[in-house]
């Protein structure tokens, strides 16, 4: 193999899984560190960087970067990444005067988003201090969108949206509340120079089966979530069926509880290792006994004297197949399950009536828009589409992404750019030595397991539906609790020249993942290292050839665990702990048109 370049960004990027696996690439070790040091308006900036919200993420992330957790390849459990975000957040300093300002004059460039939600305030956030005049337009009268109506708060609320929200409304947006656009062709004449579709998944999937139209008892689950935020429902019935099995069932079935319900059962269609839900949402369910009955296929709603009393169900057998997947069942008989209200909880859907199909912008099969992944342009020159409303439902965190990106195309037209003409990933490498054995970051293995998050207790977390039910880690736990990242982001670097071979780094790694041998092709070296490196998905980091046998030292990225032992024996620090600081571009940076720095002032490679 060739030497690993490490100048290469995405190399050291990849190591580092939760950064990698987050959509919008938050520092996770670095945001860590700094809470375990209390620094934590430090950190909550370090969050917002990247995510926009972490008050709110802290919260109701789906968490694409825990499973990706090199702390899972060790112990069960990941690093509680998405709760820390919340100590972030929970315990800064007042940071108003840390956050991005407008500028003295605008640009004399004007932008128009549709809807309020973390998409379009992500844009707001991103344009607002280059001097563009930002209009948003809502057709609800209040913002947040789908975080709003959708997420219950006693998981989210409503305070924190507020504040994190105002913190970009702040900076002199004009937010239109009450405005829906039934146009977009109007909205376009009106003479925009960019404009940006943040409007979500607003339409809940239906369940046409028979019966469905013959009683007000049957909801659908995102009208009837949005229904309850806004006070317009306040009870529901004592037997309560929840059809689906996603996060917006978790979040039904939870505020059923809250509004009355005594018995409520999620109907899930196929077994539990094909659910939609998080694990941890449907954990939190199952805590307040809500009953989750798998392989149940819906087949009619059942009415006596025309009231609704129940619903039937194919009870089904799947066949897993040799790749994980499963077969469309049989039906093995039938059950009645009954029900006093029915929501429904299947799915969301893109509804774009409001977008003229004459004006260029074309839309797929599924009434989805066309939209450049990277650009997020659509096939309109100088509109734009995130978050739901772009690929269909995802997660905030995507939707965040989403709006980076979109802020990047829509500067870059605006300024009569090429929208793909785009900065690269920067990388920063510094070394962490203090003294021979000394390293600037904490790098002891802490064998603790993860931490429990404490919350309300059960009986009293239903009196008030707005009782916010998870209450964050105390100092001791969020202590505890940053001692469990394993600091992927500190490299093991390794310096061919000075190695002498003398094998001590070989001898004190505890999880075998370096090897000295000789080169080979990536299949014959995987096979010949001390522990066989079986996750392709992981690179092999391969050094230049040794000075004395030609031979080369491999490490198994997937194996290590940055300990840092084999630079604390190397005789000759021929390994170093380096720092890895991936310089993410946003539009400030493509504004300036240089490649954004470190906080300690280190330039992109």
């Amino acid at each position: 193999m060739k030497p690993t370049d490490t100048s290469n960004p995405e190399y050291f990027h990849k190591v580092v899984d939760c950064q990698y696996g987050c959509p919008a690439h938050t520092d996770v070790p670095a945001y860590i560190r700094m809470i375990a040091q209390g620094q934590f308006s430090d950190a909550y900036m370090e969050n917002r960087k990247s995510n926009v919200f972490p008050g709110i993420l802290g919260r109701v992330c789906d968490r694409p970067c825990e499973p990706a957790c090199r702390r899972g390849r060790v112990e069960d459990k990941p690093v509680a990444i998405c709760r820390l975000k919340r100590v972030a957040a929970d315990n800064r300093d007042d940071i108003t005067d840390r956050l991005p300002k407008p500028p003295a004059q605008n640009n004399g460039k004007k932008v128009a988003l549709i809807g309020a939600g973390c998409a379009s305030l992500t844009v707001a956030n991103d344009l607002r201090p280059l001097g563009y005049d930002v209009t948003i337009f809502e057709a609800l009268d209040t913002t947040g969108g789908l975080m709003r109506t959708n997420i219950p708060a006693f998981r989210l609320p409503p305070d924190v949206l507020d504040e994190e929200i105002g913190y970009i409304l702040d900076m002199g947006v004009e937010l239109k509340l009450n405005h829906r656009i039934d146009s977009m062709k109007e909205l376009l004449d009106e003479g925009y120079d960019a404009v940006f579709v943040g409007t979500g998944a607003p339409k809940g999937k239906n369940l046409e089966l028979p019966g469905r139209y013959d009683s007000d008892r049957i909801h659908i689950g995102i009208e009837w979530l949005e229904s309850v935020a806004f006070d317009h429902i306040k009870e529901i019935g004592k037997r309560v069926l929840i059809i689906g099995v996603g996060n917006t069932a978790m979040d039904c079935c939870r505020t059923s509880l809250r509004l009355g319900a005594e018995t409520v059962k999620v109907m899930a269609r196929k077994p539990r290792g094909f659910f939609k839900a998080s694990e941890w949402e449907l954990e939190d369910a199952e805590e307040e006994n809500v009953d989750i009955m798998v392989n149940h296929s819906p087949k009619e709603f059942v009415y006596e004297d025309g009231k609704l009393v129940g619903m039937r169900f194919d009870l089904m057998e799947y066949e897993v197949d040799e790749n994980g997947g499963i077969d469309r069942g049989t039906s093995t008989g039938e059950v009645v399950i009954p029900c006093d209200d029915v929501v429904l909880a299947i799915g969301q859907d893109n509804a774009f009536p409001w977008v003229e199909r004459d004006i260029g912008i074309e839309f797929d099969k599924w009434e989805c828009p066309v939209v450049d992944e990277q650009t997020m342009m659509c096939t309109r020159d100088g509109v734009f589409f995130g978050g739901d409303s772009a690929f269909g439902p995802k997660n905030i965190i995507w939707a965040v992404e989403h709006g980076h990106q979109a802020a990047i195309s829509m500067h870059k037209h605006c300024q009569g750019e090429d929208i793909r003409d785009r900065l690269p990933f920067g990388l920063n490498l510094s070394s962490q030595k203090m003294g021979m054995h000394e390293w600037s970051y904490s790098n002891d293995y802490d064998g603790d397991a993860r931490t429990q998050m404490r919350h309300v207790d059960l009986k009293e977390r239903f009196k008030n539906i707005k009782i916010e039910v998870e209450l964050g880690f105390d100092a001791e736990q969020a202590a505890q609790e940053v001692e469990r990242c394993l600091n992927c982001d500190i490299q093991t670097v390794f310096a061919a020249p000075l190695c002498i071979e003398c094998d001590a780094c070989l001898d004190i790694c505890p999880v075998q993942c370096l090897t000295i041998t000789k080169n080979g092709d990536e299949e014959d070296l995987r096979s010949r290292l001390k522990a066989p490196a079986e996750n392709l998905e992981q690179d092999l980091y391969v050094s230049d050839a040794l000075p004395q046998t030609a031979r080369v030292m491999v490490k198994d990225e997937d194996l290590c665990v940055h300990c840092g032992l084999c630079a604390e024996r190397c005789p000759t620090g021929a390994w170093d702990m380096q720092k890895s600081t991936i310089l993410i571009p946003y539009a400030e940076d493509e504004a300036a048109g240089i490649q954004p720095k470190t906080a300690a002032g280190g330039a992109g490679n």
